[in-house]
């Protein structure tokens, strides 16, 4: 399964982490940050990984209904 959310596309960042060496900063290594995925159940019945920012838009749009 990718670690794409289906809803909004999201998916992983490009961080970087900077060492401050002689009053310069050293860029040194990149790492990915991936989004905050969870199991939920869809429309349909069927279980999907979507991100929390989706999955607290489906809450309040149940909610409402």
């Amino acid at each position: 399964m990718s670690k794409v959310c289906p809803l909004c596309d999201k998916k992983y960042n490009i961080a970087v982490n900077r060492v401050k060496a002689r009053s310069r900063y050293n860029p040194t290594s990149t790492h990915r940050q991936q989004p905050n995925l969870q199991w939920t159940k869809d429309a349909d019945g069927k279980r999907i990984k979507v991100c929390v920012k989706c999955l607290k838009t489906l809450a309040k749009k149940s909610k409402k209904n």
